[in-house]
C-alpha cells in the first residue's frame, strides 16, 4: 500500500512539471505550430526597434532606415499594430522620405526653421546703360541759300547757342537781288492801290506777297522782312539762326567759305533732357512697362541719384548680347550727364503680397526646387516648391508650401545630404504619387539604394 502511494505521488507531480512547462513554453512562443497541426519547442527570438519609430523591428541590430538612429532592444517580442503606433500603412510609407535630425544633430550641423510668412515683395532689376542726345532735341544749322559766309558768330564746337542769336551771316547775290524786288513790289503796291480798276490794284498786292514768299524760302525771317521794308533798302548779309538753343556738337565750316542750298553748317543738341539707353536680358525684360520710374547711377557722381522714367522699349532682340534695350527719358540739371557716358539703372518693380521664404531654404537640383518642412520637432519632410520672385535673400513661393510650415533657413543642405545617403528623396514621392494616380507621369530617378522595405515594419 506504501509503495503505491509512492507511486501515485510520483505520477501527480510528473504530471504538474509537464503542465507548467507546457504552459511557459507557449506562453513564450517556445512551443509554435509547424504548419502540420504538430507543435515543436524553439528559442525565444530577440528582436530590435527603433525608439522614435517603434513600428520598425528588426531580427539584428542596426540602424534605423527612417532615421539612422541605432536600434534597441525590444522587450516584449509580442508584434506592433497599426492601432500601437497611430501611423497608417501609407503613413509609413512616406515616412521612408523624412529625415529624423537629433538636438545634438541639430546643433552641430547649425540647422534653423523659419515659418513661411506672407510678405509683399519688389523685384528688383539693374542694368547697365549709356547716356545718349535726346533725337528730339536735335538739329542742324543749315543754309537756304547759296553764297559765302562773311561771319562766323560761334568759332568752336561746345560754344553755347541760341536760337535768338545769330550764329553766322551769309552774303548771297541771289538773295540781294530777291530783297530788291521786293523792295520794288511793295513801291508798285502804294502806286497800284488807288486804282480804280480793281484787278490793277489786285496785281499789286499780288506782287508783294509773291517777292515776299521767296525771301521766306530763303530763310529770311518775318520781322527781318519787316525790317526791310522799313529801312527801304537791301542787306547784304543775311543773319542765319540756329533751329533750336543748345551746344554746338560739330562744326563744318569755316569763316570766309563758300557753301550751297542744304549744305550743313553746325549741328546743334538741347542736353537740357537727354536719354539713357539701358540693356535689359532677355529673361527680365518681361517686366517692363512704360512709364516704370528709373534711377540712374553714375560713376562720376556716385552720391547722385538721378531719376527717369521708360519712354519706350524697342521692339527687337540684340542677338550678340541677348538683351532689350529700354529709352528713359530724363532731366539733365546742370548737364552733368554727358552723352556716352556709362551708367548704372535700377527698376524696382512691385510684386503683390504672396508667401516668402529664406532663399537658403530652397534647394535647387536644375529640375527641381525642394525645401525641408519640420513636419513635427526634428522630423523634416521634402517638399518639392514652385518659386516665382526672388529679392534680397528671400524668394517667393508659388506652390508648395502654406504660411505657418516650419522650414530649413540653415543646414538645409546638410538635411538634403543626409537623405541622400539614406536614399531619400523627393523624386520617390512623385512615383508614389503616379502610382496613385494613373494618368499622372511617373518622374524617373535612379532606385534607392537603401530603400525602406515594408517587412521591416511589423503590422
Amino acid at each position: 500500500m506504501t509503495v503505491n502511494r509512492r507511486i501515485l505521488i510520483s505520477s501527480i507531480m510528473a504530471t504538474t512539471v509537464v503542465a507548467t512547462l507546457f504552459a511557459l513554453s507557449y506562453k513564450n512562443g517556445w512551443l509554435r505550430d509547424d504548419g502540420d497541426g504538430h507543435s515543436r519547442l524553439e528559442h525565444k527570438v530577440q528582436l530590435w526597434t527603433c525608439s522614435m519609430h517603434p513600428f520598425i523591428v528588426k531580427d539584428k541590430p542596426g540602424l534605423c532606415p527612417i532615421c539612422g538612429m541605432e536600434l534597441i532592444k525590444k522587450n516584449d517580442a509580442s508584434p506592433v499594430s497599426v492601432a500601437e503606433t497611430g501611423v497608417s500603412k501609407s503613413q509609413q510609407q512616406d515616412l521612408s522620405d523624412n529625415v529624423f535630425v537629433s538636438g545634438t544633430q541639430r546643433t552641430m550641423a547649425n540647422v534653423e526653421t523659419v515659418a513661411a510668412k506672407v510678405l509683399p515683395l519688389s523685384k528688383t532689376i539693374t542694368a547697365v546703360g549709356v547716356v545718349q542726345y535726346d533725337q528730339s532735341r536735335q538739329a542742324k544749322v543749315t543754309s537756304w541759300i547759296a553764297g559765302r559766309i562773311d561771319k562766323l558768330n560761334v568759332n568752336t564746337v561746345g560754344a553755347v547757342v541760341n536760337r535768338e542769336k545769330p550764329v553766322a551771316e551769309l552774303y548771297s547775290p541771289e538773295l540781294v537781288a530777291t530783297q530788291q524786288e521786293y523792295l520794288l513790289a511793295v513801291k508798285s503796291r502804294e502806286q497800284l492801290k488807288n486804282s480804280s480798276v480793281p484787278s490793277i490794284s489786285e496785281s499789286g498786292e499780288s506782287l508783294v506777297s509773291s517777292a515776299k514768299e521767296r525771301l521766306k524760302l530763303f530763310g529770311v525771317k518775318d520781322n527781318q522782312i519787316a525790317e526791310l521794308e522799313r529801312a527801304a533798302a537791301p542787306n547784304i548779309r543775311l543773319p542765319i539762326y540756329t533751329p533750336l538753343s543748345g551746344i554746338v556738337i560739330d562744326k563744318m565750316v569755316q569763316e570766309g567759305q563758300y557753301v550751297n542750298v542744304g549744305d550743313v553748317l553746325f549741328n546743334v543738341a538741347d542736353l537740357s533732357r537727354v536719354w539713357v539707353e539701358i540693356e535689359i536680358f532677355e529673361n527680365e525684360f518681361a517686366n517692363l512697362k512704360l512709364g516704370q520710374q528709373v534711377k540712374i547711377t553714375s560713376q562720376s557722381y556716385p552720391d547722385k541719384i538721378f531719376a527717369g522714367k521708360i519712354s519706350f522699349i524697342y521692339p527687337f532682340l540684340d542677338p550678340k548680347t541677348r538683351t532689350v534695350k529700354a529709352r528713359v527719358e530724363m532731366v539733365n540739371h546742370g548737364m552733368k550727364l554727358k552723352p556716352e557716358m556709362f551708367v548704372k539703372a535700377i527698376i524696382e518693380i512691385p510684386i503683390a503680397s504672396s508667401i516668402v521664404v529664406p532663399v537658403t531654404a530652397v534647394i535647387d537640383s536644375g529640375k527641381h526646387q525642394t525645401v525641408w518642412v519640420e513636419s513635427k520637432p526634428g522630423m523634416f519632410e521634402p517638399r518639392e516648391v514652385q518659386v516665382g520672385q526672388r529679392e534680397g535673400d528671400k524668394v517667393q513661393i508659388l506652390d508648395g508650401i502654406k504660411v505657418g510650415e516650419k522650414v530649413a533657413a540653415s543646414g538645409a543642405y546638410l538635411i538634403d545630404s543626409e537623405s541622400q545617403l539614406k536614399g531619400v528623396s523627393v523624386t520617390s514621392r512623385a512615383k508614389r504619387a503616379a502610382n496613385t494616380n494613373p494618368v499622372s507621369k511617373p518622374v524617373t530617378a535612379p532606385e534607392r539604394s537603401n530603400t525602406l522595405k515594408m517587412d521591416d515594419m511589423k503590422m
